[in-house]
């Protein structure tokens, strides 16, 4: 693929701000691990909340976008649009809370919250097979789609890709290694501005063309059920020659899936870089507000940029054939784009890259220095010398998702695989700090299970999504209780200690007695409400946007009614409660 001298400029000049900036921030990350992984607990919330939002938007983001549109229209979305229930329940049950422990990973909330050796075998096997296994996982399907746009816009050869993709990680390892997460946090903002601008442009450029012809022209060549924003339950209206999203597979989406299952950037109560994040802010407020905004930014700014061209490529390249409907989207960036908007738009690609590889080698170097290195290895090590091994580690990460990065083939299989693997997970995750009850031994249990589970339904009975989805969560929810009741709580002394910390809300009374406190008031109830209500302000807020995009007017009004109404509700319910207060 020619590339124009500026289009290598633009390219060129991104790679050395990025450096610039890691070497910028290499002094203040080496003071300690706090400094290093959360940045120092200094970050305002705009910064704090698009790191988030950027790190989320990966290279294969909008490939993953492209495939889910071609394969079952707009409504196809549902697979990661029903996280949202959960992300807008870490913003008002979990932000603060998170906050408020002090801690550095959220693994190391295990041994704040339990105790003994099971929680110290949890700590401990949870960083390995997060901060190694997962996260190694996560990378590779990242760095797959790196290779997906590489091989189709440089016409490179399959066995030289991974080559490229290895020198963007070199440069990745640098600054992050150098800069923690305040150096990666900087960098995301700036990604994200070139990402997101330079998929808007795209968008324009592909819709305006002479081959599609606006949106009219989109609209006229497409079959109605495309542009749904919810499956036709029961019509079987087709796309192409495909159907639109089961009843089956939308059910799972909405009534479990967001609850249910471990999913990086999605686990339910909060966890991984989210919390990571939410740990790395100023103070609770600032935590809260950067939930929001995460929010906000993750589902109502990001995707119509990326649906539009997906439509698009499904009118421009109908041959591409089952699994390499994603590559629709990077021909339209090779077909469309301009000298001097293709190298703004691959860096754009590229700056997607970054930021989410930053933030992976970031996070699983913190679980494996902090929760397994400095719990277990050397606990008496020196700050200096646990940055030193912090960014070790980093690099040593690198090679390992590289060597992963060789055995994937399928993005959606991974993908599949990760949902699966944690499916029933998430009650655990959320409950234990609601309910006194929940052990470690609870959370083993729901660690564990899904694994079983999914293998008794997918090689045993045969069942696929959704259906071994359903099976793996209901075998893990009684797994789990049957091992929170079967032993011992918590000691006594470790709850209180918790409590008097974090002071939570639910089904604390036997803790709270025992110390002598008197019952507060509750917020649940407001919050719940502010949550639902918060749930349709953003939900109506990107089928607005949507719906102006597509020029349907009278929904477009309907929706932005919803959205106002929603929003008063969820101001007045949070400040019932003091939400937004200091």
């Amino acid at each position: 693929m020619h590339l124009d001298l500026i289009d290598w400029i633009v390219m060129g000049a991104f790679a050395l701000i990025t450096l610039v900036i890691g070497i910028s921030y290499t002094g203040k990350a080496s003071g300690s691990m706090a400094n290093f992984f959360l940045g120092g607990r200094n970050l305002p919330w705009w910064i704090a909340g698009t790191s988030m939002v950027a790190t989320t938007f990966a290279a294969d983001t909008p490939l993953a976008v492209t495939e889910l549109v071609a394969q079952s229209g707009i409504s196809g979305n549902w697979l990661w649009w029903n996280m949202l229930l959960g992300g807008l329940l870490t913003t008002f049950f979990f932000a603060r809370l998170w906050r408020r422990a002090g801690i550095i990973t959220d693994l190391e909330f295990i041994e704040l919250r339990y105790s003994g050796k099971p929680a110290s075998f949890l700590r401990g096997f949870r960083s390995i097979y997060l901060g190694i296994f997962m996260n190694s996982l996560i990378i590779g399907w990242v760095n797959v789609a790196l290779m997906s746009i590489i091989e189709v816009f440089f016409e490179v050869p399959k066995g030289e890709q991974l080559i490229y993709v290895g020198i963007a990680m070199v440069i990745v390892v640098a600054y992050s290694s150098m800069s923690g997460l305040l150096g990666v946090a900087i960098t995301d903002v700036i990604q994200f501005v070139i990402a997101i601008v330079g998929c808007i442009i795209l968008a324009y450029l592909v819709i305006d063309s002479e081959q599609i012809g606006g949106i009219a022209g989109l609209k006229e060549k497409l079959p109605p059920a495309t542009l749904d924003y919810f499956p036709n339950v029961g019509s079987g209206s087709e796309i192409g020659q495909t159907l639109t999203l089961s009843l089956g597979a939308f059910l799972a989406f909405t009534t479990a899936q967001w609850w249910a299952s471990w999913y990086p950037g999605n686990e339910p109560g909060g966890g991984g870089y989210i919390a990571q994040r939410m740990m790395s802010t100023k103070n609770e407020k600032h935590a809260l507000y950067a939930t929001l905004f995460f929010q906000i930014g993750h589902y109502c700014i990001r995707p119509w940029p990326w649906i539009l061209v997906a439509l698009a490529a499904v009118v421009l390249y109908p041959n591409l054939g089952p699994g390499n409907e994603k590559l629709g989207y990077v021909m339209a960036m090779k077909d469309f784009l301009p000298p001097g908007l293709k190298g703004l738009l691959l860096v754009a690609f590229f700056a997607a890259y970054m930021s989410t590889i930053s933030t992976q080698l970031n996070w699983g170097a913190s679980y494996i220095i902090n929760d397994f290195y400095a719990r277990f290895i050397k606990p008496d090590a020196g700050q200096k010398e646990l940055v030193t091994a912090s960014r070790i580690t980093t690099l040593l990460l690198m090679i390992v998702s590289l060597a992963v990065t060789t055995q994937i083939t399928s993005i959606a299989a991974v993908w599949k695989f990760i949902m699966e693997a944690g499916a029933g997970l998430g009650l655990v995750l959320i409950l234990r700090w609601y309910w006194w009850r929940i052990n470690a031994w609870s959370e083993i249990a729901a660690t564990i299970a899904p694994f079983i589970g999914y293998g008794v339904a997918k090689y045993v009975i045969g069942w696929e999504f959704p259906d071994s989805f359903f099976l793996t969560v209901g075998f893990t929810t009684v797994a789990w209780i049957v091992a929170t009741y079967v032993t011992r709580p918590t000691p006594k002394e470790k709850l209180q200690a918790f409590y008097e910390k974090i002071q939570p809300d639910g089904a604390w009374a036997p803790v709270r007695k025992s110390l002598g406190l008197p019952k507060p008031k509750t917020k649940v109830y407001h919050l719940l409400v502010a949550w639902i209500a918060a749930v349709v302000m953003v939900y109506s807020t990107l089928f607005l946007i949507g719906d102006l995009i597509f020029q349907n007017y009278p929904r477009f009004a309907m929706w932005l009614v919803s959205a106002v109404v929603a929003l008063v509700v969820m101001i007045v319910m949070s400040k019932r409660v003091k939400f937004f207060d200091d």
